[in-house]
């Protein structure tokens, strides 16, 4: 019973783990290459236009400063679609998991349905005894067993 137990503990464990690290990765987003690239463009063309700040290359910074915030707009929809694919990805897998924690709780419920959880003296349990165990006392003992 004692390996049973190591057993349980290690696989509700690994069930807790996998759920961690599929909210983590939801909530954490990737760069791909482009995002990144479109980054370095729309601060190299910011820098360039705070550089154009006189009046005689004001309308050089103005189209500069458009152009970045037209890249920034294409920035925007390439994450978009990008969260889109990694939800549908990761919403997948969270039904996948919950399924799997679902089966494997209801299997270890079926596994140890007729183990007592524990045994205790009835003097421990002197008030609400009847209400923690539906079987009755242990017949060897005389300890009351919680189911």
């Amino acid at each position: 019973m004692a390996l049973a137990a190591i057993f349980v503990f290690l696989l509700v464990s690994a069930l807790h783990v996998l759920d961690r690290m599929l909210d983590i990765a939801r909530k954490r987003g990737s760069l791909s290459d482009e995002q990144l690239r479109l980054r370095v463009e729309i601060t190299e063309i910011l820098k360039n236009a705070s550089l154009l700040s006189t009046p005689s290359t004001f309308a050089q910074a103005a189209k500069l400063k458009r152009l970045a915030a037209a890249k920034e707009k294409e920035l925007a929809k390439l994450q978009q679609q990008d969260i889109q694919g990694k939800q549908s990805l990761h919403d997948k897998y969270g039904k996948v998991l919950l399924i799997a924690k679902g089966l494997t709780y209801g299997a270890l419920v079926l596994w140890f349905w007729s183990a007592p959880v524990t045994t205790v003296p009835k003097h421990l349990l002197q008030p609400f005894g009847r209400m923690f165990s539906w079987r009755g006392v242990d017949a060897a003992t005389g300890h009351v067993v919680v189911w």
